[in-house]
């Protein structure tokens, strides 16, 4: 049996495509291995949102190339992101890949691997114009008890410092009847722990019927008995209402942990970026968030060092950021993104001045986490066991309470693990907190 080795780069929503394209080719009786020197063919999902993101994907496209004179390595297939914006390039620079799939093209894997096969150079590049439902074969590499499930796919927003539109499409949003059967049948699996994501979650439904359906979706997915725990990523705030903010502080199977990627606080950076929002809307929507009977756990992102972005600028966002005591934050300086309108603006910031600023709010960050993190002792909190260690004797649970996400937040410790299993969900209380994890015993 010929064995793919698979690696998947970025967000969870090219996770989300490399586990389609696994479970495509499982059907055609493919094994799987995690070892590249074993793989007969290998296959690289890559990631182009900000120049790191790039150079990792580079990095890792040409560490499997050397797999084809120094392992099992026969056919080299680039997936994802970096496909879409730079096929061109990809296939003149890089002779050692066979095969180029783009964004829309997740379902043509089998069709890249027969044409690499038969000495064919593929290069699929179709529009974003479907999603995979649930019928479409998945192999799941998140842990057992966790899945994300994908709601919509592409960008209407037109921020300016941002390549996603033009690597993912426009808006798409997926019928609401395949992400319930989606979740209905994990639930029958025993995933417990549902996280929602899309480039825009609000946005979910404007381009289908002209208004937000992430509430009416919501509504849906709390009534499914399994799941225990439904989490939202990515909720751009100009489509945040009322109705959505009601249904999250309502509904217990609704983690109260809000994702707000607001990018910055000053009217003038926002307005270069093209957000929608303004410096008030933004702070009216989280005084409404903190205002609400449930405690609710926020987290945002911010750029730091976008075009003319002014030492002025950055204080009102460093005060914002003190001020506000976000639970969460992180923090990207900004990336000059080729064919963006943010990389053809004046007034580009050095690298030096931006790294500057990055470990200047960061550092102002660390000391809210631990305070906001220190504020949490005594509280009682569901926590999800993710692993169980044994050292001397000595057993701990490690996981997450239900205000910590999978891989972006820290992590909880569960000083006596005895008995538990992965995917157990328990109480805790939480006895000490840090910047980043906590410590919690059982109740």
């Amino acid at each position: 049996m010929e064995k793919i080795a698979f690696v998947s780069l970025g967000c969870s929503k090219n996770l989300v495509d490399t586990e389609v394209m696994l479970g495509i080719l499982q059907q055609r009786h493919m094994g799987l291995t995690e070892d590249m020197a074993d793989a007969d063919i290998i296959i690289v999902n890559t990631c182009t949102f900000i120049e790191k993101a790039k150079e990792e994907s580079i990095q890792t496209i040409l560490a499997a190339a050397r797999y084809k004179t120094d392992g099992k390595c026969k056919i080299l297939i680039v997936t994802g992101c970096l496909s879409q914006q730079y096929q061109r390039e990809l296939l003149k620079e890089l002779p050692e890949v066979d095969a180029l799939l783009g964004t829309g093209s997740w379902d043509r894997i089998w069709e890249a691997v027969t044409a690499a096969k038969q000495g064919k150079r593929a290069c699929f590049m179709d529009d974003v114009s479907h999603l995979y439902d649930q019928e479409t074969s998945r192999l799941r590499t998140t842990p057992a008890y966790s899945a994300y499930v994908k709601i919509g796919e592409g960008c209407n927003n037109g921020c300016t410092f941002c390549i996603i539109p033009k690597v993912r499409g426009p808006l798409y949003s997926r019928p609401m009847d395949s992400i319930v059967a989606e979740v209905k049948d994990m639930a029958q699996n025993d995933v417990k722990e549902i996280n929602l994501i899309a480039q825009d979650t609000t946005s979910y439904g404007i381009d289908t019927v002209g208004e937000p359906l992430l509430p009416e979706l919501l509504r849906s997915l709390v009534k499914i008995d399994k799941v225990r725990w439904i989490r939202l990523f990515y909720l751009y705030p100009h489509y945040f209402t009322d109705e959505l903010m009601d249904i999250i502080v309502r509904e217990d199977k609704i983690c109260p942990y809000v994702d707000l990627p607001l990018q910055h606080i000053s009217d003038t950076v926002l307005r270069r970026m093209n957000r929608r929002d303004t410096k008030d809307d933004i702070l009216r929507l989280v005084r409404k968030l903190c205002g609400h009977g449930r405690k609710l756990t926020l987290r945002s992102t911010f750029i730091v060092g976008f075009p003319g972005e002014t030492e002025e600028e950055f204080q009102e966002l460093c005060d914002f950021v003190e001020q506000t005591k976000f639970d969460a934050v992180g923090v990207f300086t900004y990336s000059q993104e080729e064919g963006t309108p943010a990389a053809a603006m004046k007034d580009q910031i050095p690298e030096g001045v931006k790294e500057e600023r990055y470990h200047k709010l960061m550092a102002i960050q660390a000391k809210v986490s631990e305070e906001r993190n220190c504020e949490l002792e005594g509280s009682v909190h569901p926590f999800i066991v993710e692993e169980i260690t044994d050292e001397n004797g000595y057993t701990q649970a490690v996981g997450r309470i239900n205000t910590q996400a999978p891989e972006v937040d820290g992590l909880t410790y569960v000083e006596d693990g005895a008995g538990l299993e992965p995917g157990d969900i328990i109480p805790v209380k939480v006895v000490r907190g840090f910047a980043y994890d906590l410590i919690a015993e059982r109740v």
